[in-house]
């Protein structure tokens, strides 16, 4: 029987050649894009969902590269296989770096948090979208539970510092009010947390992370669950370079730039109103340049095969300043 170091060597090897493939399938989908492949002009957005609706298999993919933000144990990465199952994860440091990976085809999907149940949304996501213009072709909600873990050996009166993500520290505040003098520390992302403490030299670190990365980093938990909502979601977005429309489609994301006069919101919601769409969700995001100018990220639901999504769409567009149709797609509980 081989042992371990021989398997760890092996896989290393394999995963190397796995990137080296990865990577040489966006340079081939670069260089088909520039000696030839054709873009496709749709004369109106209809045009071009109907095109995505027609062009795309009957079920979402099982195995596709995805990239993640984080490290291994990272809540992205639970996303993502609760998503496809079996996914080839890339983990990069940045959420630019996954908007990155997709836009130089190293990864076909990325999965980004975009909001949480306790602590609002994620700004830096809804940024990356318009700054890209990716399409959303599906969404997925996760529970989250943040644990107290430590190096083996680590006693709770010992702890001197705290790491975790800036999302679970807010998740965590009243938790973390139990622990006076002791320094909080935001870091990259949960399982990045863990890694450091695993890492660390200095007595006295622990962390707020998965119970996943208790094996993966070798560390104890002190205490489970201590979020202080015991009802803690994070939704989590599945983005694409190109529209995929997939069956089933019955949410739809929006940014919105209205006009700056009195009653132009009200126009808006008025609208969903009377075609009786759910306008789920809506943010507000200051507009670059534009002192106390917002744009509005807006998901409403309803089928993509009804009359009442075509309507609101072609009204949406013809009310706003500014419209991106950002995609539409199913959620998964």
């Amino acid at each position: 029987m081989e042992n371990e170091k021989t398997i760890k060597e092996d896989l290393l090897k394999l995963d190397s050649e796995i990137d080296r493939l990865i990577l040489e399938r966006g340079r081939l989908q670069e260089k088909l894009a520039a000696e030839g492949g054709k873009v496709v002009k749709y004369k109106t957005l209809e045009d071009k969902i109907k095109a995505a609706i027609a062009a795309e298999p009957v079920a979402f993919p099982k195995k596709a590269s995805v990239a993640c933000q984080g490290v291994a144990g990272a809540n992205s990465q639970i996303a993502a296989e609760k998503l496809f199952g079996s996914p080839y994860e890339m983990f990069f440091k940045t959420f630019d770096g996954v908007f990155s990976a997709i836009d130089k085809g190293l990864c076909e999907y990325g999965v980004l948090p975009i909001e949480n149940s306790t602590a609002g949304q994620v700004n830096a996501v809804y940024d990356l979208m318009m700054k890209y213009r990716f399409y959303i072709v599906r969404s997925v909600r996760v529970k989250v539970d943040h644990n107290l873990m430590v190096k083996p050996g680590t006693k709770k009166e010992e702890i001197r510092e705290i790491f975790s993500h800036e999302q679970a520290l807010m998740q965590c505040a009243e938790y973390l009010k139990g622990f006076p003098g002791v320094k909080i520390t935001a870091v990259e992302n949960t399982a990045v947390a863990a890694r450091m403490v695993q890492e660390s030299e200095e007595p006295g670190v622990a962390c707020l992370c998965t119970r996943a990365c208790e094996q993966l980093y070798h560390l104890e938990c002190l205490e489970k669950s201590v979020q202080d909502h015991g009802g803690n979601y994070t939704r989590f977005i599945c983005i694409a370079r190109h529209l995929q429309i997939y069956p089933g489609a019955n949410r739809t994301s929006v940014m919105a730039v209205l006009p700056h006069k009195p009653g132009a919101l009200y126009h808006i919601l008025k609208q969903f109103a009377d075609l009786g769409c759910n306008l789920s969700r809506i943010q507000s995001r200051p507009i670059p340049d534009r002192d106390f100018e917002f744009m509005f990220y807006l998901d409403f639901e309803t089928s993509v095969y009804s009359e009442e999504f075509t309507k609101m769409l072609t009204n949406l567009a013809a009310s706003c300043e500014e419209f991106e149709y950002l995609g539409s797609y199913e959620e998964q509980v």
